[in-house]
Protein backbone atom coordinates (compact mmCIF):
# COMPACT_ATOMS: atom_id res chain seq x y z
CA UNK A 1 0.00 0.00 0.00
CA UNK A 2 1.36 3.44 -0.66
CA UNK A 3 0.93 6.42 0.96
CA UNK A 4 0.19 10.01 -0.55
CA UNK A 5 3.19 12.21 0.96
CA UNK A 6 0.68 14.94 1.85
CA UNK A 7 -1.44 12.81 4.09
CA UNK A 8 -1.61 13.33 7.98
CA UNK A 9 0.38 9.99 8.68
CA UNK A 10 -0.75 9.98 12.02
CA UNK A 11 -4.34 10.40 11.57
CA UNK A 12 -4.89 8.24 9.07
CA UNK A 13 -7.35 5.38 10.27
CA UNK A 14 -6.77 2.86 7.91
CA UNK A 15 -3.21 2.80 8.05
CA UNK A 16 -0.55 2.76 11.10
CA UNK A 17 1.77 5.61 11.06
CA UNK A 18 4.81 4.71 8.91
CA UNK A 19 8.03 4.18 10.72
CA UNK A 20 11.71 3.56 9.29
CA UNK A 21 11.80 1.62 11.94
CA UNK A 22 13.16 -1.91 11.20
CA UNK A 23 12.16 -3.78 14.13
CA UNK A 24 16.14 -4.36 15.25
CA UNK A 25 16.85 -1.07 16.81
CA UNK A 26 20.29 -0.75 18.36
CA UNK A 27 19.61 2.73 20.25
CA UNK A 28 18.61 0.27 23.57
CA UNK A 29 21.85 -0.66 23.68
CA UNK A 30 22.93 2.73 23.71
CA UNK A 31 23.99 3.33 19.80
CA UNK A 32 23.91 6.56 18.68
CA UNK A 33 22.66 5.90 15.48
CA UNK A 34 20.15 2.41 15.53
CA UNK A 35 22.04 -0.19 13.18
CA UNK A 36 18.20 -1.26 12.07
CA UNK A 37 16.78 2.27 10.46
CA UNK A 38 19.80 4.17 10.67
CA UNK A 39 18.40 7.28 12.05
CA UNK A 40 19.94 8.82 15.19
CA UNK A 41 19.42 8.06 18.64
CA UNK A 42 17.31 11.44 19.50
CA UNK A 43 15.09 10.89 16.00
CA UNK A 44 14.34 7.08 17.22
CA UNK A 45 13.06 8.65 20.84
CA UNK A 46 11.05 11.23 19.93
CA UNK A 47 9.41 10.04 16.40
CA UNK A 48 6.19 10.05 17.98
CA UNK A 49 6.42 13.76 18.88
CA UNK A 50 8.03 14.83 15.29
CA UNK A 51 5.86 16.76 12.94
CA UNK A 52 4.37 15.63 9.40
CA UNK A 53 7.37 18.24 7.96
CA UNK A 54 10.19 16.78 10.62
CA UNK A 55 9.11 13.20 9.87
CA UNK A 56 9.81 13.74 5.83
CA UNK A 57 13.11 15.35 6.94
CA UNK A 58 13.84 12.30 8.55
CA UNK A 59 12.99 9.87 5.56
CA UNK A 60 14.43 12.17 3.24
CA UNK A 61 17.64 12.15 4.77
CA UNK A 62 17.37 7.71 5.30
CA UNK A 63 16.14 7.81 1.53
CA UNK A 64 19.83 9.80 0.17
CA UNK A 65 21.59 7.37 1.63
CA UNK A 66 19.94 4.22 0.39
CA UNK A 67 20.29 6.17 -3.06
CA UNK A 68 24.08 6.66 -2.36
CA UNK A 69 24.57 3.02 -1.77
CA UNK A 70 21.97 0.70 -3.28
CA UNK A 71 21.69 2.41 -6.75
CA UNK A 72 25.39 1.79 -7.76
CA UNK A 73 25.98 -1.21 -5.75
CA UNK A 74 22.15 -2.74 -8.00
CA UNK A 75 23.17 -1.37 -11.89
CA UNK A 76 20.74 -4.24 -12.93
CA UNK A 77 17.45 -3.69 -11.20
CA UNK A 78 14.42 -2.50 -13.21
CA UNK A 79 13.10 -0.09 -10.81
CA UNK A 80 9.32 -0.91 -12.42
CA UNK A 81 9.82 -4.64 -11.79
CA UNK A 82 10.74 -3.92 -8.34
CA UNK A 83 7.99 -1.63 -7.54
CA UNK A 84 5.98 -4.41 -8.54
CA UNK A 85 7.57 -6.36 -6.55
CA UNK A 86 7.52 -5.10 -3.01
CA UNK A 87 3.89 -4.04 -3.45
CA UNK A 88 2.76 -7.77 -4.21
CA UNK A 89 4.64 -8.50 -0.67
CA UNK A 90 2.67 -5.55 0.60
CA UNK A 91 5.49 -3.67 1.43
CA UNK A 92 4.11 0.20 1.99
CA UNK A 93 6.25 3.14 0.62
CA UNK A 94 5.57 6.78 0.62
CA UNK A 95 4.84 8.23 -2.59
CA UNK A 96 7.98 9.99 -1.80
CA UNK A 97 9.82 7.32 -1.55
CA UNK A 98 13.23 6.83 -3.51
CA UNK A 99 14.76 4.98 -6.07
CA UNK A 100 17.36 3.70 -3.22
CA UNK A 101 14.39 3.08 -0.15
CA UNK A 102 12.47 0.74 -3.31
CA UNK A 103 15.54 -1.33 -3.94
CA UNK A 104 16.60 -1.22 0.37
CA UNK A 105 13.13 -3.07 0.82
CA UNK A 106 13.28 -5.69 -2.31
CA UNK A 107 16.56 -6.63 -1.09
CA UNK A 108 15.49 -6.75 2.30
CA UNK A 109 12.83 -9.60 1.32
CA UNK A 110 15.68 -11.41 -0.48
CA UNK A 111 17.80 -11.27 2.40
CA UNK A 112 14.71 -13.04 4.54
CA UNK A 113 14.27 -15.25 2.16
CA UNK A 114 17.40 -15.56 -1.23
CA UNK A 115 14.17 -17.42 -2.94
CA UNK A 116 12.80 -14.38 -3.98
CA UNK A 117 15.89 -13.12 -5.97
CA UNK A 118 14.80 -14.60 -9.16
CA UNK A 119 11.36 -12.10 -9.03
CA UNK A 120 12.68 -8.95 -7.60
CA UNK A 121 13.61 -7.11 -10.29
CA UNK A 122 16.97 -6.16 -8.35
CA UNK A 123 19.00 -8.34 -11.65
CA UNK A 124 20.56 -10.64 -8.59
CA UNK A 125 21.12 -14.59 -8.11
CA UNK A 126 19.93 -16.07 -4.57
CA UNK A 127 24.24 -16.27 -4.14
CA UNK A 128 24.64 -12.76 -4.32
CA UNK A 129 21.62 -12.15 -1.97
CA UNK A 130 23.88 -12.27 1.24
CA UNK A 131 27.18 -10.69 0.49
CA UNK A 132 25.33 -7.90 -0.89
CA UNK A 133 23.41 -7.47 2.06
CA UNK A 134 26.46 -7.35 4.55
CA UNK A 135 28.09 -4.91 2.19
CA UNK A 136 25.15 -2.83 2.26
CA UNK A 137 24.58 -3.16 6.00
CA UNK A 138 28.76 -2.21 6.32
CA UNK A 139 28.46 0.88 4.10
CA UNK A 140 24.92 2.55 5.10
CA UNK A 141 26.36 2.27 8.57
CA UNK A 142 29.30 4.24 7.88
CA UNK A 143 27.61 6.78 5.68
CA UNK A 144 25.02 7.14 8.83
CA UNK A 145 28.29 7.05 11.28
CA UNK A 146 29.78 10.26 8.76
CA UNK A 147 26.26 11.79 8.97
CA UNK A 148 25.78 11.70 12.48
CA UNK A 149 29.61 12.91 13.34
CA UNK A 150 28.98 16.14 10.72
CA UNK A 151 25.52 16.93 12.46
CA UNK A 152 27.48 17.03 15.99
CA UNK A 153 30.39 18.92 14.84
CA UNK A 154 28.30 21.29 13.16
CA UNK A 155 26.06 21.43 16.27
CA UNK A 156 29.22 22.03 18.24
CA UNK A 157 30.91 24.95 15.96
CA UNK A 158 27.44 26.48 16.37
CA UNK A 159 27.78 26.35 20.15
CA UNK A 160 31.46 27.51 20.13
CA UNK A 161 30.45 30.85 17.93
CA UNK A 162 27.43 31.49 20.36
CA UNK A 163 29.95 31.29 22.78
CA UNK A 164 32.53 33.55 21.39
CA UNK A 165 29.50 36.25 20.21
CA UNK A 166 28.21 36.06 23.96
CA UNK A 167 32.41 36.98 25.34
CA UNK A 168 32.60 39.80 22.94
CA UNK A 169 29.32 41.78 24.23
Amino acid sequence: MVLNEGSDLSNNRRIPALTPCAGRCSTVFGDSICRGCRRFNHEVIQWNTYTLEQRLAVWKRLDVQLDQILVPMLPLADLQHVEGFILSKRVRVLDSASQGRKLYHALKLCEKNKHFAHESGLGITEQQVRPLWQEFERRVLALATASYELAFLRADGISHSLLQMMEEE
